[in-house]
């Protein structure tokens, strides 16, 4: 039953463009000189060019647009912020609806995959091996960049596919795992090696890293989500929401959700995830709960509106106090207490609790989705200096303490480093490409 309800539930929610209505949307765009479109585009893809080759019919050309610019180019296309980047940059906002950019890029980088044409091949080697750490965005960006240039590249991943939070953490009905599948197996046919179920750290040691290997690049992302903290937390039915996404793209769901009720603690992207999977595993209530409001809440606005849009309800000004079980040991209630946000004239919105207001939820699964953990372990472990846990690095080179290792994506992400979307983790790959190759040029190490 549940394994029914993953593949009828979880197919993707939006349909791609027919040629059709490519053609006649590509035609509205006024393919601006020094576009504010690609300005908007962490990763600077060309947008008018892309779609002006469209008009032209040439799919192939305007694919190696978007993909010269951003490896992770069909992934993007469907997960990029794009009402925020390039899409709410574009001058036809103004008067009409914005050029639906990102749909654009989907039609085009679909035809490609559909096609399976090789678009990029491997530089001549230049002798120098890199190690990545972990196969997300970053990590698969910065690969395929390197390959390019010639660079022995081996990626190490600790989980068994590889693809990192594209593969693990995004829900498949936004991303389908066959687009994040492609993409990895692109960077594979340009010769980097991808080693799964290798955790650094455990089954291959810092030293051995830093001995094997002329540079190393750490693109781990963040860990698991955090313990709330309170009485009830070991009780059957608390989940981690990271984990949970992670089952819904597995062969067998464990957790059986039909006719349930389901609260979800936090109001990001991933809580949104959390929650609409559970609707779409059966639930008969799915409820988020935020200790502010709409106005603070860090999901963004269209996943705000697609969670509403699914059955999701929102419980605001609301903070968890104690999980409470049954004699069996699982979730029966959440207790939780009213907040209030006291605008004080020393410091704004101050967070406090409403005296007497506790109240109980009736429920059978609590799903924490409260932001996630660091990887001190691996950070401390190649000694470098950190912001708990953040890597201290270069702005520019991304370069940390250590010269011969550079980090990128969410490992990074905080203290200023970028922000925690898809397409940003790609152009610090990018980045971090780039950055060792012209450092290796200045040391004669490379012609």
């Amino acid at each position: 039953m549940i394994n029914s309800l993953l593949d009828k539930n979880f197919e993707e929610v939006t349909l791609g463009f027919s040629k059709a209505s490519a053609m006649e949307e590509a035609n509205r765009c006024l393919y601006c000189y020094d576009a504010p479109c690609m300005r908007a585009c962490p990763t600077s893809i060309n947008v008018p060019s892309f779609i002006k080759k469209i008009t032209s019919g040439n799919l192939k050309g305007s694919a190696k647009v978007i993909l010269e610019a951003n490896p992770m180019g069909a992934s993007c296309a469907r997960v990029c912020p794009t009402e925020e980047l390039c899409e709410g940059a574009c001058v036809m906002q103004k008067d009409d609806k914005p050029i639906k950019i990102g749909a654009l890029q989907r039609y085009a980088t679909d035809w490609l995959k559909n096609q399976d044409i090789p678009l990029f091949h491997a530089g001549v080697p230049n002798g120098k091996r890199i190690a990545i750490i972990g196969s997300g965005p970053a990590g698969l960006s910065a690969a395929r960049e390197l390959c390019r240039m010639g660079y022995e590249v081996t990626i190490f991943e600790a989980e068994k596919k590889a693809g990192g939070l594209n593969q693990h953490g995004i829900v498949s009905f936004r991303l389908p795992q066959e687009v994040v599948e492609w993409e990895v197996e692109q960077v594979r046919r340009l010769g980097a090696t991808i080693l799964t179920g290798k955790r650094v750290g455990k089954d291959v040691t810092c030293d051995e890293l830093l001995e094997n290997f002329d540079r190393i690049i750490v693109a781990v992302g963040m860990s698991k989500v955090p313990n709330l903290n309170i009485e009830g937390e070991m009780l059957e039915g608390v989940l981690d929401a990271i984990e949970f996404v992670k089952t819904t793209k597995q062969e067998t769901v464990p957790q059986n959700m039909i006719g349930k009720k389901v609260v979800v603690i936090g109001a990001g992207n991933t809580a949104i995830d959390a929650a609409t999977c559970a609707i779409r595993l059966g639930a008969a209530s799915v409820k988020i709960l935020y200790r502010r409001t709409a106005n603070e809440m860090t999901a963004y606005p269209f996943e705000y509106e697609f969670a509403k849009q699914e059955g999701v309800e929102f419980l605001w000004l609301a903070s968890p106090k104690k999980i409470i079980g049954d004699d069996e040991g699982k979730v029966t209630e959440l207790e939780c207490v009213q907040m209030k946000l006291v605008d004080c004239y020393d410091r704004k919105d101050t967070l406090l609790e409403v005296e007497n207001s506790n109240f109980t939820i009736a429920t059978d699964f609590v799903i924490r989705a409260i932001g996630q953990k660091r990887q001190v372990d691996l950070i401390q472990e190649f000694n470098l200096e950190h912001s708990k846990g953040i890597p201290s690095v270069d702005p520019v080179t991304l370069q940390t303490s250590n010269s011969k290792i550079y980090a990128c994506g969410d490992v990074i992400y905080g203290n200023g480093y970028g922000d925690a979307t898809v397409v940003s983790a790609v152009q610090q790959g990018k980045d971090c490409a780039y950055a060792i190759h012209n450092a290796l040029k200045q040391t004669s190490e490379i012609a």
